[in-house]
């Protein structure tokens, strides 16, 4: 059986996060990094665009390990 990891925990916060900014863009063109950061800070919000792609690849690697277990 397969332990979930803290890093796991948080991959899962933020892909929930991810995806309902996704939806959010889709529907309305609402983007809530762009809302809580402003659009002044471009670096950060990449920063954290690029944590939550980080968050997916790690989700779908948990994938394949639970499946293995």
């Amino acid at each position: 059986m397969y332990k979930v990891s803290v890093l796991d925990k948080i991959s899962f916060i933020l892909v929930i996060i991810g995806g309902i900014n996704w939806g959010l863009y889709g529907l309305f063109n609402f983007d809530i990094v762009h809302l809580l950061l402003g659009f002044n800070l471009q670096i950060v919000s990449r920063i954290i665009y690029i944590l939550l792609g980080i968050a997916g690849v790690d989700m779908l690697i948990f994938i394949l390990k639970t499946r293995k277990a």
